[in-house]
């Protein structure tokens, strides 16, 4: 994007969400921004397209508004990486949830708070996943977890395509399928 379209001092925002049934608008509802970069995809690494995207588009003055630290990296590492890059270029970084902003002329009361706040983010994530591991090993004992549902094959994907195109309601062929409508419309997004 060229510069003469991006006024100098604009507060940008981020959002990530990590599945398609999550409502990203929620994130930062109510806050005036120029522009809002959305991710749909995991936080596990910072190889995001709206992230890198934000990260190009972005000039010094600029102030990136994430709703909270999680939003933004799930491990410590990663999320002072992106935080210091940005003050580097002279680029405010503002976590809603967290009232906290990082300006790159930040205390060191400020660094050790993002240390301390990033930990902890990345704790929470960790027992998160220990929980939902003891859940899906107690459900396998009861005999009771049956896993993530089979993909469609390929013939099958044709099938649901040709029945939607003939005009088919989605929802009955979806329920045929043995999907939800998402991933019916999923299927309909690929090519």
């Amino acid at each position: 994007m060229d510069t003469e379209t991006h006024a100098k001092g604009q507060k940008v925002g981020y959002v990530r969400v990590s599945s398609f049934d999550q409502n990203p608008e929620r994130q930062l509802e109510g806050v005036p921004l120029a522009r809002i970069f959305t991710d749909k995809a995991s936080g596990k690494d910072v190889h995001r397209p709206e992230l890198e995207n934000l990260l190009a588009f972005i000039r010094e003055g600029d102030t990136v508004v994430v709703h909270s630290m999680d939003r933004l990296a799930r491990n410590l590492d990663d999320l002072r990486q992106i935080v210091q890059g940005l003050t580097k270029r002279g680029i405010r970084i503002e976590f809603v949830k967290e009232g906290m902003t990082f300006t790159g002329e930040d205390s060191p009361m400020s660094t050790l708070m993002l240390s301390v706040m990033g930990a902890f983010a990345e704790f929470e994530r960790s027992l998160i996943r220990e929980r939902q591991r003891e859940g899906i090993s107690l459900a396998k004992q009861r005999g009771v977890y049956r896993g993530r549902k089979k993909m469609l094959s390929e013939e099958q994907v044709s099938e649901l395509k040709r029945r939607i195109a003939a005009g088919e309601q989605k929802a009955l062929v979806a329920r045929e399928f043995g999907i939800s409508r998402e991933t019916l419309y999923q299927y309909l997004r690929r090519s």
